[in-house]
């Protein structure tokens, strides 16, 4: 008796219904028609003779196999992928193609340095972004969505290996005049907790500037409203509190067009440690390795 083993392109869509949980967008994600993906899973579903999606007029619900079936699909993707991945690294090193995720407080900052030079050095890499918080990187990478992220550590990211390109201290941003003379560097215990802004949850600088502070009451006290850095200069230049901020942002341009002040933080674990992270055991690792050199000696040269 045979037994029926669904194909890669039909678990492709079955995890991108899953993932945008609307068939169009599902289609769109997998550069295909609706009705071609709709069909590549009703035929997945009658050849297993299971339902694994229920469908309404509005609604994508997946049901527990369903679930099951998604979530080993990820990982025979993967897989496959990796199958691809140990071809790509017998041949030119970074030149193809290449998915990467940056998070918000890396992205807008370090990207318009580093891709211009990656172009020329490397005119065959073909490198995809996607900007997302870190715990969605890291989801992304572990589902094989992405291949490695710019990451900032520390940051628990699952089992994985990375290489660092530089340490990026952390600023005190503060509105002109809040204090009259700012000394040249600030102490966590002159931070205002009652005004203290901060990113909303799901960014891992808000963790890292609280870190740094070592001061337990900032995390009760702190607003925490902001969804980007720009946002959070805007209140502060609006003088509605005092922030902090990575040095790679003040250096490109943060700043520009406020009357924003900025003071490196003074305590003994005051910086992030920007990376390069993939998956343990990738074998695109000599590869991760190269791209992460190559982007460390462009930011020291810079």
């Amino acid at each position: 008796m045979s037994t029926y083993l669904p194909t890669l392109k039909q678990l492709q869509y079955l995890v991108a219904l899953e993932e945008h949980g609307h068939f169009g967008k599902a289609a769109d994600a997998c550069y295909v028609t609706q009705s071609t993906l709709s069909a590549g899973i009703r035929e997945l579903e009658s050849l297993l003779g299971l339902v694994l999606v229920e469908r309404t007029r509005r609604v994508v619900r997946f049901t527990p196999l369903g679930k099951k079936m998604v979530a080993k699909a990820h990982r025979i993707l993967r897989e496959a992928e990796e199958l691809a991945d140990m071809a790509r690294a017998a041949g030119k090193p970074l030149a193809d193609e290449l998915r990467m995720s940056v998070i918000p407080t890396i992205a807008p900052f370090l990207l318009p340095r580093l891709l211009p030079a990656l172009r020329k050095k490397y005119p065959d890499l073909k490198l995809y972004l996607r900007e997302e918080t870190s715990a969605a990187a890291c989801e992304a990478l572990h589902r094989g969505q992405v291949d490695c992220v710019l990451l900032a550590l520390p940051y628990g990211c699952g089992d994985t290996e990375h290489a660092k390109l530089f340490d990026d201290r952390l600023y005190v941003a503060f509105p002109k005049g809040e204090p009259d003379n700012p000394p040249s560097t600030i102490l966590p215990e002159m931070i205002d907790e009652s005004r203290l802004l901060l990113l909303v949850d799901g960014h891992c600088l808000k963790d890292h500037a609280l870190a740094a502070c070592n001061r337990p009451e900032l995390r009760a006290s702190a607003t925490m409203l902001g969804t980007s850095l720009h946002t959070l200069i805007q209140m502060v230049d609006n003088g509605l509190g005092q922030t902090l901020v990575p040095e790679i942002a003040v250096k490109n341009g943060l700043l520009n067009g406020t009357e924003v002040l900025a003071r490196p933080l003074d305590a003994p674990h005051a910086s992030r440690e920007i990376a390069l992270v993939w998956r343990t055991n990738s074998p695109r690792q000599p590869e991760f390795e190269l791209l992460a050199e190559t982007m460390r000696e462009l930011v020291n040269n810079a």
